[in-house]
């Protein structure tokens, strides 16, 4: 089931989430097998004698992947960890490990139910990994991997991948709901009991999202999914879901021959010095987490040979590409109805921000007019049905992160004018026509 939806017969639609073909039969009985609790009933406790303090967590070798768990591996954790195949998931796995193990000096347990262990030594020895800091266990029965958990007590178990799982408990094969499902309703108790954190590496739908029920991300601890075009060389491991941190942190990496890296200047990766120097391109400041990131924005505008125009993006959602253009179209005149219309995100960044629209609308102007933003301008401002630019949160982070990436000024909010104070000049616009006013006019905002 993709809700994770318990019936006791077949049916073509699942009545809980309403997907089609999702439905699994599970006798009463398997049902009941499946839902009882296990091992003795707990007492109450009080959450002051519970406190033990601050627990100290584990170093990954990773800055940045300790940026997005914030501060590194809490013990007794959960973690997923989705991601398209072949983007890096494994080998990302694989030098955490080899990271806890420099940290801590005792091996890390790697539980293979989907490559041998020769070829995880392979793999290992490709990326630069000691062979020593790695016990594997050949198997993917969860019953064997708990009571290696208990036995061995290592300070990091990797599961590949939690799909691959069988639990004798459950019905079904592995990667059904149900059998993931009581994988996960049995390794989360065996992580908190033994104090081991387990990361567990899944697969993903052609969708995107973590194949099976929902339930699944609800019930582990963090949710991480690397990103990333399987051509190319950056790699974005994003915290969705975070409980000993905050959400939405990212992190740079670059794969290379011998793995994954670190990118080091990750702030100049989404901008490119040479193309910003041509119509089409805006540069704006996003918050990823705590982290404000300098991204590129490319557009372009075709005249349509068809009757129905495209609207064609990339890292940047459509709906949200066809609101701008209605209010170009309608409040600033821009015509814009007639063309193909196409946006780009540089480096594989996506850009949900509503702090970008602006740069995004900028753009789509300099493309369809010819005209070249300067190439230290950052244009930053959520824009409304009405045609106003509204303010943006953390906005003097922002303009301190593009002045140490070299901008020199900044088109933002009027309202905000004051909040910029003297990081660099800035010019304050109401509207989205006041925004395209101000880059058509020739001067200390545009380049010759």
């Amino acid at each position: 089931m993709a809700c994770g939806q318990l019936l006791p017969k077949w049916e073509g639609r699942c009545p809980a989430c309403g997907a089609w073909n999702s439905v699994e039969a599970v006798s009463p009985v398997d049902v009941l097998a499946t839902m009882q609790a296990k091992g003795e009933s707990p007492s109450p406790i009080s959450l002051e004698a519970a406190s033990g303090g601050p627990r100290e967590k584990v170093a990954t070798g990773f800055a940045e992947a300790d940026r997005v768990l914030g501060g590194g591996l809490v013990p007794g954790s959960l973690l997923l960890l989705g991601g398209d195949p072949g983007v890096g998931k494994s080998t990302l796995a694989l030098q955490i490990g080899q990271g806890v193990f420099r940290a801590t000096g005792r091996p890390v347990l790697y539980c293979s139910g989907e490559e041998s262990p020769a070829q995880l030594a392979d793999r290992a020895q490709r990326v630069g990994c000691d062979i020593a800091s790695l016990m594997v266990l050949d198997s993917a029965d969860i019953d064997a991997i708990t009571a290696t958990l208990v036995e061995k007590k290592p300070p990091l178990a990797i599961v590949d991948s939690v799909q691959t799982a069988r639990a004798p408990m459950a019905v079904g094969v592995p990667g059904s709901p149900a059998q993931i499902r009581e994988a996960i309703a049995t390794l989360l108790p065996a992580a908190k009991k033994s104090g081991v954190p387990i990361l567990l590496i899944a697969h993903v739908t052609k969708d995107g999202a973590i194949a099976g029920p929902r339930t699944l991300e609800h019930m582990v601890d963090v949710v991480l999914y690397f990103e990333g075009e399987r051509h190319g060389e950056l790699r974005l491991l994003r915290g969705v879901k975070n409980r000993f941190g905050s959400t939405g942190e990212l992190g740079v990496f670059r794969m290379s021959g011998s793995g994954i890296e670190e990118v080091e200047a990750s702030g100049k990766v989404f901008f490119d010095e040479g193309s910003i120097r041509s119509s089409g391109s805006a540069l704006t400041v996003v918050r990823e987490g705590r982290r404000p990131l300098v991204v590129e924005v490319q557009a372009l505008t075709v005249k349509s040979p068809f009757g129905l125009p495209r609207r064609t993006t990339q890292g940047f959602e459509a709906n949200r590409l066809h609101l701008l253009l209605a209010v170009l179209e309608r409040r600033a005149g821009v015509r814009l109805s007639d063309l193909d219309a196409y946006v780009n995100v540089v480096g594989g960044m996506r850009l949900a921000d509503p702090g970008s629209d602006l740069a995004v609308a900028l753009a789509l102007v300099s493309a369809l007019r010819d005209i070249t933003l300067a190439p230290r301008l950052v244009v930053l401002g959520e824009v409304g049905l009405g045609g106003e630019v509204r303010r943006v949160p953390e906005l003097r982070s922002r303009l301190a992160e593009a002045a140490n990436l070299g901008m020199e000024f900044a088109i933002i909010p009027e309202i905000q004018k004051g909040e910029a104070g003297s990081i660099m000049p800035v010019i304050g616009v109401t509207s989205v026509t006041a925004a395209v006013t101000v880059m058509a006019e020739p001067g200390a905002f545009r380049s010759g």
